[in-house]
């Protein structure tokens, strides 16, 4: 912003991860960026990638201050970026909106701080928590404004993953289907300790012809390799990583792989054997949950299948954060009572 408080450039990162906002509001400016002030979301980058340090470059556009939100836990980063803007004279403010900035950078800071992306877990149900009936038919529990509000989540998230069970019993494409963001569909992965889906599912047809987005299985270190090496040759990217006691991959290595390439935010779409394992080891770190005003009864498939809840303390806790209506259903969500946010 100029010193005459018009706005001479915006900028935001680019798909990939290049250039940074700050490099595109700095290009958009040109000389009026002399002697203007910065707000940034997230502290500038100190160090040299593919680009140069977005600090160095708000230094030499001749920006004289700089509003920053929060500040960047990445340890090449982390207090770096302030610094070489207060060394070179800027006049640098931190902490403007840092709730705000917390939430819109919350994947980011869970790959830098904890290895592995956000979980959030969606998931429609009627009122006593069931996804389908016994006979397995849940298309569809909730309406047609909770399924556009779902395919919306879809699209701000890197990644949707569900269990080889829900894409066997469904058949799922896993992307948005709303109009203008078809390209902003996830890359679409399967948890598939046996490699059990076929090579003639819609996922695996999609991505032999070169469909976007990606398709991704991960699956056990010792799987059948034949397997593997046809589902590969079919285009899909094989994550292998150890698994736990139940023989499935384990949750923690199968979210740190994920985090590994890139991934900051997960959406998890089922189905209850996932989810069970997710919250038996606390990895769930949002809900969205949409409620349908209808009652099924115990004879109906739980949203999530028992992970070991002997006591009320064993529970995974959450707090909500929003609710609302959705034409006839209920919009829930709610975070994780552990979710890890760097100070302001």
């Amino acid at each position: 912003m100029s010193a005459d408080g018009r706005i001479v450039g915006r900028g935001w990162t680019q798909p990939g991860g290049r250039p940074h906002g700050e490099a595109m509001a700095l290009a958009e400016a040109g000389e009026a960026a002399r002697g203007a002030t910065a707000y940034v979301s997230l502290e500038p980058c100190a160090h040299w990638g593919k680009t140069p340090p977005c600090a160095d470059a708000l230094v030499a556009a001749g920006v004289t201050r700089a509003v920053v939100a929060t500040g960047d836990p990445d340890p090449r980063v982390s207090g770096r970026g302030l610094d070489r803007m207060t060394a070179a004279g800027m006049t640098v403010d931190l902490g403007l909106m840092a709730a705000e900035a917390g939430a819109l950078n919350a994947g980011f800071f869970s790959r830098i701080l904890k290895g592995r992306p956000l979980v959030a877990w969606k998931v429609a149900t009627t009122l006593d928590g069931r996804i389908a009936t016994a006979a397995g038919e849940s298309q569809w529990i909730t309406g047609p404004e909770a399924r556009t509000m779902g395919h919306m989540l879809r699209a701000s998230h890197d990644a949707i993953m569900v269990g080889v069970g829900t894409a066997l019993a469904d058949n799922p494409r896993l992307n948005v289907r709303v109009s203008g963001l078809e390209e902003r569909s996830p890359v679409r992965v399967v948890i598939d300790s046996r490699l059990r889906l076929p090579l003639t599912h819609t996922l695996v047809r999609e991505a032999c012809e070169g469909g976007r987005p990606p398709v991704w299985i991960i699956t056990r270190t010792d799987c059948d390799r034949s397997r593997h090496d046809a589902l590969a040759a079919a285009g899909i990217t094989v994550i292998e990583v150890p698994h736990g006691a139940d023989g499935r991959p384990d949750p923690l290595r199968m979210t740190e792989a994920l985090g590994d390439r890139g991934i900051t935010r997960v959406l998890v779409e089922g189905g209850g054997e996932l989810a069970a394992s997710l919250l038996r080891d606390r990895l769930v770190d949002r809900i969205h949950w949409f409620r349908a005003p209808a009652v099924m009864g115990g004879d109906g498939v739980p949203a999530a299948r028992s992970y070991g809840v002997q006591e009320l303390v064993d529970m995974a806790a959450f707090v909500r954060l929003d609710i609302r209506q959705l034409g006839p259903d209920l919009y829930e969500v709610y975070a994780g009572t552990a979710v890890v946010t760097p100070g302001g």
